[in-house]
């Protein structure tokens, strides 16, 4: 895994990225993540989502009496690209009320878990300059490329892509049939590759925190690691059209 993510070489020792993601006390792929952020100019956006995905699980809550309601206002966080976007947005929009309670209240969001992610962006940050990464921000906002393809860069291990039938997905190395989680903005629309941040395991093996990715990337940010071979093949295999509502 390490050695797939460019931290060790050949003879098992640390290679110079290996030494700066050491730098990260936290998952690897997140760390190749943030270190690929710089490369893509958008370290700022990607500090964020690092420290919203250390809470995702908290963010939301919906009492039961007015589940609806906070169901339709988490809608309108949601965005076509995928969850890490949506977490983005929920975190910028924050931001902007000037990390407020009122709002939290009124959108359904947990503030102690945003406090928690502010800190931990807090630390982020700081982690970043040690190693020398300037703080930037993605240059056209409604671009949201260059965020994705940083989390691919550090997620391409957890790429799937969507089966014939159509109703579920496959990670491309090792075959297996996982599906998206259906709390996901994405959940509906079935893009043909996802990467997620992790799998959840209920009654079936569902991916959290999904994003929708373009199969070129993989051979640009993981050269070493897919082939173009397999990429196409699976191609071949694709359904040409998929029906959602």
């Amino acid at each position: 895994h390490l050695y797939a993510l460019g931290a060790l070489n050949d003879r098992g020792d640390l290679t110079k990225l290996g030494r700066r993601m050491a730098e990260f006390p936290m998952d690897p792929m997140m760390a190749k993540a943030l270190l690929a952020s710089e490369k893509y100019h958008c370290s700022e956006e990607m500090a964020s989502i690092c420290a919203m995905l250390s809470v995702s699980s908290a963010i939301f809550y919906r009492p039961k009496e007015k589940k609806e309601v906070a169901d339709r206002a988490h809608s309108n966080f949601a965005r076509p690209s995928g969850d890490h976007i949506m977490l983005l947005t929920i975190w910028d929009q924050w931001v902007e009320t000037g990390y407020s309670m009122q709002w939290c209240y009124e959108n359904y969001i947990q503030y102690r878990s945003m406090c928690r992610a502010r800190d931990l962006r807090d630390q982020i940050i700081g982690l970043m300059e040690r190693v020398e990464i300037i703080p930037e921000s993605n240059p056209n906002p409604n671009d949201t490329d260059p965020i994705r393809k940083a989390i691919t860069a550090g997620f391409f291990y957890n790429c799937a892509r969507l089966q014939k039938s159509g109703d579920s997905y496959a990670t491309i190395k090792r075959r297996q049939t996982v599906h998206i989680h259906p709390s996901s903005s994405l959940h509906e629309d079935k893009p043909k590759y996802v990467v997620y941040y992790e799998l959840m395991l209920t009654s079936r093996e569902f991916m959290r925190q999904v994003i929708e990715i373009d199969d070129k990337w993989l051979l640009e940010v993981a050269p070493h690691y897919y082939k173009k071979n397999e990429i196409e093949d699976v191609k071949r295999k694709m359904p040409k059209t998929i029906k959602t509502k």
